[in-house]
């Protein structure tokens, strides 16, 4: 494992735009406020989303898109850089109407209603390319 000790440094709460972009909601914050790197969670209701798997035989990801109302029971993330930009790697608990959960990495969301804790931490944590999984990572 590699690891290191960070601070934190600021917090902030906000309210997620009706009917904006999930992930681009929380991306936003984080640009607006230069938080380079930081730890989120976040709850509400979407009208629709996006979620991706990973396959670790393939090394894509795969996509199911859900055009239906969904609770967000669960969402967690990390901000940091990545290709010179904000980004919000997001992973998310969906329910549906009956109580089936979907979940997985939430791609894209159209915000019902959603509120956000973001930690600022006090370290550099650009994402690069880990070349045993093909994924771009903390550190």
């Amino acid at each position: 494992m590699r690891y290191r000790e960070t601070t934190t440094t600021r917090e902030f709460v906000g309210r997620l735009d009706h009917g904006a972009d999930w992930r681009e909601e929380i991306e936003s914050l984080a640009r607006d406020e230069g938080v380079d790197a930081g730890w989120f969670t976040a709850l509400g209701a979407v009208q629709d989303a996006d979620v991706a798997y990973y396959d670790q035989d393939d090394f894509e990801y795969t996509t199911a898109s859900f055009d239906e109302p969904l609770e967000v029971a669960a969402c967690v993330g990390n901000v940091s850089v990545l290709d010179g930009d904000h980004f919000a790697h997001t992973h998310a608990v969906l329910s549906r109407r009956s109580g089936q959960a979907l979940a997985g990495h939430l791609d894209a969301a159209t915000v019902w209603a959603g509120e956000v804790y973001l930690r600022e931490l006090d370290a550099d944590l650009d994402r690069s390319p880990d070349p045993a999984t093909d994924l771009d990572l903390w550190l």
